[in-house]
């Protein structure tokens, strides 16, 4: 029996397997090699730049900061992920399907690997979205506070209960010794109560859009990229001539502990390449398209990454670079307020992108895992005028609602993480795996000096992910919580659901 229950665990579809049943379904094939590449830039960029750089100069609740030397970090994050980045572009030319790192376990580690990497992506994009909201959140109210002249009161200084968290309205009055009772609600006088209006009206935006379908999202998306880009260049150009050298000594105020730390919270932003491999299935070109826009996003976004690291520590010394809203506040300081009020504008537009277009990771990869019976056969429904799977979308929509209510910027962020680590590292050795069962399948892309490149891929990202365990509590309690669900699902009711 017990040998039996480890066959099926181990249950492996073979890549022409995965392909043919690709071929079969129902979602369109509209996307081209541009639009790959605005999902990657939308994920990449306004995720790093807009979110968590603030967090990864200053420092969060339990990490420390890197400082001006995030540069280095960024790089150390860059080159633990060119690695993953080569086995993503191989795996996904030779097998386009959706589902991303979920499907390919499914070709080489098995049932049971599949269904806990596919469970840990959920936690990438429809948790990582929190860390996304709660910087959108951060400008529309950096934005609305420009209008305080033609704007009612309630509107300009909405009560933080009703656009923040419970936990970041705690830290908030701990640090600043506020009671807390001034500030939130309490149900029966025990449970504190708030509740974010806005990221609830960003998500049934999202919702509504990606329900509509893909080739919509994406233009939308891509208006919002090239408003992004505008944006960060303006910044670039116009903060250079701002910069103050004397705001980079010391350049590492939390030595080597800083920087490797730097590099794991600004790791956050390069799943983003992940949700290009994502969108396979409905990629008119997949084999040739989709290595150009995953290696190109990663190149890209590090060097824009750099260059807006350089010019942010250089004119806003970092105990005073504002965490949620970084770019927006060193302009404001610098006495350039229209141009904060524009970059104000311009990212509540672009992080509206990146919270779509993760959305839109997220059920492209539960869909995928309900098309194989992991999950309820509802889920996988598809809309009949929009060819989309909108139940799935509807139910991720309200995942995101409901995790808001008690989630943070850092702690949604930092899970993330971890679901990067192990995503990235699966990707490592689904290329190993592969080259040994598949040797035949033709790759349009190949990783090059395997298994070399893709051993420093699993050695970089495990290395920075057992690091971090030394500084974070939170999420490292969280994490294998989550895991734990999953393993309980898969054996309450996938596995008996598979094999029915």
């Amino acid at each position: 029996m017990y040998k039996k229950i480890i066959s099926n665990l181990l249950t492996r579809k073979t890549a022409q397997q995965l392909i043919d049943r690709a071929r079969s379904g129902s979602l369109k094939k509209t996307l081209n090699a541009f639009d790959l590449f605005v999902i990657g830039i939308g994920a990449v960029v306004g995720t790093g730049i807009l979110t968590i750089i603030g967090t990864a100069i200053q420092g969060g609740p339990e990490s420390l900061g890197a400082g001006p030397a995030i540069v280095i970090s960024m790089v150390l994050a860059a080159l633990a992920c060119v690695f993953s980045a080569l086995c993503y572009s191989e795996v996904a030319s030779m097998i386009p399907v959706s589902g991303s790192v979920y499907t390919y376990c499914y070709a080489t580690l098995g049932e049971f690997a599949a269904w806990i990497v596919g469970w840990v992506l959920m936690l990438n994009y429809v948790i990582g979205n929190i860390t996304v909201a709660s910087s959108w959140c951060g400008y529309l109210t950096q934005l609305l506070k420009g209008f305080s002249q033609y704007l009612p009161n309630f509107i300009v200084n909405c009560p933080i209960w009703l656009r923040s968290d419970v936990r970041s309205i705690y830290h908030m009055c701990d640090k600043y010794g506020l009671d807390i009772h001034d500030k939130i609600p309490f149900l029966f006088d025990k449970i504190p109560f708030a509740i974010n209006l806005p990221v609830i009206a960003l998500t049934l935006f999202s919702t509504l859009i990606l329900i509509k379908g893909i080739k919509e999202s994406t233009r939308f998306a891509s208006i919002m990229v090239g408003l992004n880009l505008f944006m960060i260049i303006s910044f670039i150009v116009v903060g250079a001539f701002y910069v103050k050298p004397e705001n980079w000594v010391p350049f590492a105020p939390n030595g080597i502990s800083g920087i490797i730390m730097g590099a794991f919270i600004i790791f956050f932003a390069y799943i983003g390449f992940d949700a290009v491999s994502t969108a396979a299935e409905e990629t008119k070109n997949p084999q040739k398209d989709l290595p150009l826009a995953i290696l190109g996003t990663l190149i890209f976004c590090t060097i824009l990454y750099i260059l807006v690291a350089l010019v942010l520590t250089g004119i806003v010394p970092i105990n005073q670079i504002n965490s949620s809203a970084p770019i927006a506040a060193a302009l404001t300081l610098i006495k350039k307020d229209f141009l904060a009020g524009f970059i104000s504008v311009a990212a509540v537009c672009a992080l509206a992108s990146v919270f779509l277009i993760c959305q839109l990771a997220s059920t492209r990869i539960l869909y995928a895992m309900s098309r194989d019976k992991f999950l309820p056969k509802i889920l996988r429904a598809i809309h009949k005028k929009h060819r989309t799977p909108h139940i799935m979308t509807w139910m991720v929509g309200l995942v995101i609602v409901f995790c808001s209510l008690f989630m943070d910027l850092n702690i949604s962020a930092e899970l993330c993480n971890y679901g990067t680590f192990t995503s990235f590292i699966a990707i490592c050795i689904a290329v190993i795996i592969l080259r040994k069962t598949e040797p035949n399948i033709k790759r349009p892309f190949k990783v090059p000096f395997v298994p070399l490149f893709p051993i420093l891929g699993i050695i970089a990202c495990l290395g920075l992910m057992v690091y971090s365990l030394k500084q974070l509590t939170t999420s490292t309690v969280m994490f294998p919580l989550w895991v734990l669900i999953g393993i309980i699902i898969y054996f309450s009711f996938s596995y008996k659901n598979l094999r029915n």
